[in-house]
């Protein structure tokens, strides 16, 4: 059997690898394993987000959705969050986002929810595989009455941003917020959840035109916000990417505030009111070493888990843990959602920006960035898992570790795509960590190349 599904959906050049055909293939199969169980005609919400490729994919997917007997209901450009969340208001049996995330606007995505609002675990979305490509189950041909159908649900909007501000328990009159809407899926939830919590509101990037999603801006380019931020004197910057899923600030002076200090400020105050379960942040692996050093000093423990939101979101439902997050800004609040959500994140720390008075700079500080450098070392592929059953790797490892005192750590992992060993440094001086990874990415290009 072949792959259909990476980290976060189905994923390709619109048209060309994620095409028509298979948008079908996915509503079909997706809305058949998805609501098999149910007594009632399914429901499935169907959202995307700006792509140009949006309406072509849409349009399959949902043929898909309806030729299995399920109703479709289309509630137009939302967040990705947004799905997640409606999918359990709405009582509907699933969810699916048409979007890349942060790619750029020839790629798109699919991705389904299932009536919690949780991604699918692995051994549905293999269930999902072996129907399209090996044909394994066969799926209901229902005719007459029992065709599905396709509605629209125009109030979608409005209700996600009504629970966005109910998340909080105050207004942001005398907040000035500067947002890059990334030209995605947050150009109209953003601007309009923070103007109707009474923040004073500059938006860039919110015009979307089908190709500029993400083009230059967002969270995954950073300077255009940095620079408006100083221009108009906003006391914080807010980026989404095009899903608007994470979210990235920027402090009043222009400085970014990444995933790490953003989970360092929520967290604090959440310890700070009784609210922090079990007084525990999970981060993942790659997340910077401040972030340790300031859980040491605040007495918040830190869980780490592999780099992808589901092994955060796996330790948090296991566990009990009620924040979770990764450095890129996407952050999970059990509380309130079962996916990271952009905006959500965004209310929440401007909620603390309010209620404390500080200064984001200030509030930033509490966690000290330390530099991190990352190289990659080429190596053959059947040798790229076992870096650490060779001595000299592991000695090398270990030497530095030992050298750093607490200061500094070093990390290496494989590429799950690519003949690559990454090699991450962290530490206080940037030229001298800068200098240990090439060398070390050196030693390990030597030994398993």
């Amino acid at each position: 059997m072949g792959k259909l599904f990476g980290t976060d959906g189905v994923r390709g050049v619109a048209n060309l690898e994620l095409t028509a055909d298979l948008a079908y293939s996915l509503g079909q199969a997706g809305a058949y394993v998805l609501t098999a169980e149910t007594k009632h005609i399914p429901k499935i919400l169907v959202g995307m987000d700006t792509r140009i490729s949006g309406d072509l994919l849409e349009s399959a997917l949902v043929a898909g959705i309806c030729s299995v007997g399920a109703e479709a209901i289309c509630v137009g450009i939302i967040p990705t969050p947004a799905i997640a969340y409606l999918t359990r208001l709405y009582n509907a049996d699933a969810g699916v986002v048409i979007s890349a995330s942060h790619n750029p606007y020839e790629f798109n995505g699919i991705k389904f929810f299932d009536n919690r609002g949780y991604k699918l675990p692995d051994s549905m979305e293999e269930r999902i595989e072996a129907i399209i490509l090996d044909k394994a189950e066969e799926l209901p041909r229902p005719v007459g009455e029992k065709v599905g159908v396709k509605s629209v649900n125009e109030s979608a909007l409005d209700d996600y941003i009504n629970f966005i501000k109910n998340t909080i328990n105050c207004d942001l009159k005398g907040v000035k917020v500067a947002i890059d809407c990334a030209n995605g899926a947050a150009y109209k939830a953003a601007p309009l959840a923070l103007f109707e919590l009474g923040a004073e509101v500059s938006v860039i990037n919110n015009e979307p035109n089908g190709i500029n999603i993400n083009n230059g801006c967002g969270s995954t380019h950073m300077s255009q916000l940095k620079e408006f931020v100083k221009e108009i004197g906003a006391d914080i910057g807010l980026a989404f990417d095009g899903d608007a899923d994470r979210v990235l600030a920027v402090d009043e002076n222009g400085n970014l505030v990444d995933g790490d200090q953003i989970m360092t400020i929520i967290g604090i105050d959440l310890k700070e009111n009784g609210k922090l379960a079990n007084n525990t942040i999970v981060a993942t692996v790659m997340s910077n070493l401040g972030l340790d050093i300031m859980g040491k000093r605040k007495g918040i423990n830190l869980v780490k888990t592999k780099v992808g939101d589901r092994y955060v979101l796996e330790e948090m439902l296991a566990k009990g843990y009620c924040l979770g997050g990764e450095q890129s800004g996407h952050i999970i609040f059990l509380e309130h959602n079962t996916t990271g959500d952009g905006l959500l994140t965004a209310v929440q720390l401007l909620k603390i920006l309010k209620t404390t008075g500080k200064k984001m700079s200030e509030l930033a500080s509490q966690m000290q960035v330390f530099p991190q450098i990352l190289k990659n070392a080429k190596v053959c592929n059947e040798k790229k898992y076992s870096y650490m059953e060779d001595e000299v790797i592991a000695r090398l490892c270990k030497n530095l570790e030992d050298e750093f005192h607490g200061e500094g750590r070093v990390l290496i992992r494989p590429s799950g795509t690519e003949p690559l060993v990454r090699v991450m440094i962290e530490g206080k001086d940037q030229e001298y960590i800068t200098s240990k990874a090439s060398e070390l990415a050196k030693y390990i290009e030597e030994r398993l190349g």
